[in-house]
């Protein structure tokens, strides 16, 4: 992620914040000439228009950037690119919130992945602008910037391995520990499930177990899938379907990224963070269609397809989760197209066991406006789950309420014994819009972070 954000101001072209309705306050600060010209330009304060100011020595005096509110999260995440290549300085007047979010979202805006382009492209910088919380907004852009670039990164390039080497790049500068489970070590440790799903590829799948802060502190435990390539397995998905499969692992880089921003601004919490990472794979060892697999909590689990593997890896790290009794699990997961169909691409679907903490998660994603939309735990339909020969199967009959089936399903090991919450999230743009370009996004790490600042900060 370029470095966007400088400290200092020196020779930078100020730059005003308008509104369609501040535009006349405004333009009453200007000289005539420079009027006449905003005018002939055409600007009339409207979200992400543009007018450079000239200056008597053919350089830029001075722009404008219209934006439909100050407290309008993304209203300069566009502002990189909008902008010509240069550095700026905000004049406008600022709450601490509102310069905080502005460093964020220019900063957002200005995130491309470019590490396999041979000419990367630049963008417009900005002065941090006065008063914005710099340990929040380092800590944010940060975990974003993470999040989206190992969601870009080819699965050639982010394997099982790749991916335990990212966490453990992430903790290296806040001192967290890192602790692998690989291979036919998942067996000899009760992690039976991780290695079902994993064991076709030669890339061997593992459990990734994260841990910082102090024992003492309350307990907050982050689980995120981490199925690093989706062939669907012997159920095998098109071609299409696979196009987007590098993605598959959006919810373990949701929650590194998010940890990223919690160890960056030293929340007071013990957090822990678990990623089983595999890759799902096709090869004469693959796990096929009816198998019954023992689970690490003890419920067995027949598998009706395949290509629902993300449930099966997430229900062990699950149950380790809730061994220690935290006082919090939050776990992501690109898990079902259902929940894309309901709510598209940039709405996650919330599953909560807890009434409170759903509350508290809806509200902190309007505000940081990274929303959320709650689908229920409904238990009338744990019966499409059942099995004739185990415990329970790992997809639903009848091809109903598939988000919420796969949410009943990891409940059945997550239970009650903890506040949980489940978000099924899409991790990808497929369009580019201010602040959010087109590829893998870091949807709901914002939110999550306002909520657990709220309740442990």
């Amino acid at each position: 992620m370029p470095d966007i954000l400088a400290a200092s101001g020196r020779n930078a072209i100020p730059l005003h914040l308008v509104t369609a309705d501040g535009l006349e306050d405004w333009l009453d600060e200007l000289e005539t000439g420079a009027v006449r010209w905003v005018e002939a330009s055409g600007f009339k304060g409207k979200a992400d228009q543009t007018v450079l100011l000239p200056g008597e020595d053919g350089k830029a005096a001075g722009a404008a950037l219209g934006i439909s509110s100050l407290d309008d999260f993304w209203a300069c995440g566009g502002a990189s690119s909008q902008l010509p290549d240069g550095l700026y300085a905000i004049q406008t007047k600022l709450t601490k919130a509102q310069a905080t979010n502005i460093a964020v979202a220019w900063s957002l805006g200005a995130y491309k992945f470019d590490k396999y382009k041979t000419k990367p492209a630049n963008g417009a910088r900005l002065v941090w602008p006065k008063g914005a919380d710099k340990t929040v907004a380092e800590a944010v852009r940060a975990g974003v910037a993470t999040t989206r670039s190992l969601i870009n990164t080819p699965a050639s390039d982010m394997g099982p391995a790749e991916l335990a080497a990212a966490v453990k790049a992430v903790a290296k500068p806040h001192k967290a520990k890192v602790a692998l489970t690989v291979g036919n070590d998942l067996l000899k440790n009760n992690f039976p499930t991780i290695h079902a799903v994993g064991r076709a590829s030669d890339r061997a799948p593992r459990l990734i177990d994260m841990t910082w802060g102090p024992k003492s502190a309350p307990k907050v435990t982050l689980v995120g899938k981490g199925v690093c390539f989706d062939t669907g397995g012997l159920d095998l998905k098109s071609a299409a379907g696979m196009l987007s499969m590098k993605k598959d692992m959006g919810g373990a880089a949701a929650v590194l990224g998010l940890a990223e921003s919690i160890m960056g601004i030293d929340l007071p919490v013990r957090l822990r963070v678990l990623i089983p990472a595999v890759e799902n794979s096709v090869s004469g060892n693959a796990m096929r269609p009816l198998d019954v697999i023992k689970t690490r909590k003890g419920i067995t689990v027949e598998v009706g397809n395949t290509d629902a593997e993300g449930r099966l890896v997430l229900c062990d790290a699950i149950a380790l989760a809730m061994e220690e009794k935290p006082d919090l699990v939050i776990d992501c997961a690109t898990l079902t197209g259902a929940a894309r169909v309901a709510l598209g691409p940039s709405l996650p679907a919330l599953f909560c066991n807890d009434d409170t903490l759903a509350n508290d998660i809806l509200a902190a994603g309007l505000k940081t406006d990274d929303p959320l939309w709650r689908l229920p735990l409904h238990a009338p339909y744990k019966d499409m789950l059942d099995s004739d020969v185990a415990d329970m199967n790992n997809v639903s009959t009848g091809g109903f309420a598939g988000a919420i089936t796969a949410a009943l399903y990891l409940h059945a090991f997550a239970e009650d014994t903890a506040p949980w919450a489940h978000i099924d999230m899409m991790a990808w743009n497929p369009g580019s819009k201010p602040g959010r370009p087109k590829g893998g996004e870091a949807q709901s790490t914002r939110a999550l972070l306002a909520m657990l600042q709220k309740r442990f900060g």
